[in-house]
């Protein structure tokens, strides 16, 4: 197999890890006041720490105006709060509450049970090497993406901040 066929091999496999790991996660949110939305927020700022709306929606490649909407249901449910941004006075920084991180954390308790799960019989060091392998190769894509990479599109979600940890 020439080297292109293995990469789209492993192309055509993301999409359904991606589908299927969304619907594990939606599942687990049913009842909850989470959705994958604020998930993926609240996960992008207890990664990297506050950070205004606009920054948010150049990392997760959405409209500000969509993380503007999360953001806002966030801190009316208690999971998110603004602060002041001592860098721009006008653009707050958007921060997790305690609350936000316990409902988070017993969360991502659960996410790491299912995994768990789903790997058995997968080792660490596979695991560790294909988590490498996909970085490498989202890089390689976002290269050949180019400029049109910055562009909020609706079918990018915030796959490729692991190089960023």
């Amino acid at each position: 197999m020439i080297r292109s066929a293995a990469a789209y091999a492993v192309l055509r496999q993301v999409r359904p890890l991606h589908q299927y790991s969304a619907h594990a996660v939606a599942d687990l949110l049913v009842g909850t006041e989470l959705t994958l939305p604020l998930r993926a927020i609240l996960e992008l700022l207890l990664d990297d720490g506050p950070q205004t709306v606009p920054d948010l929606g150049r990392a997760l490649l959405v409209t500000r105006q969509g993380v503007q909407k999360v953001v806002d249901d966030g801190v009316r449910l208690g999971h998110l709060e603004l602060r002041d941004n001592p860098a721009h006075a006008r653009s707050r920084l958007v921060a997790v509450t305690t609350h936000g991180r316990s409902v988070f954390a017993s969360l991502r308790a659960v996410e790491a049970a299912n995994l768990e799960a789903a790997t058995a019989g997968i080792g660490e060091e596979d695991l560790m090497r294909c988590a490498a392998v996909l970085e490498r190769l989202t890089a390689g894509v976002r290269r050949l993406a180019g400029s049109g990479a910055t562009v909020p599109h609706p079918d990018v979600a915030a796959v490729d901040r692991a190089g960023a940890r």
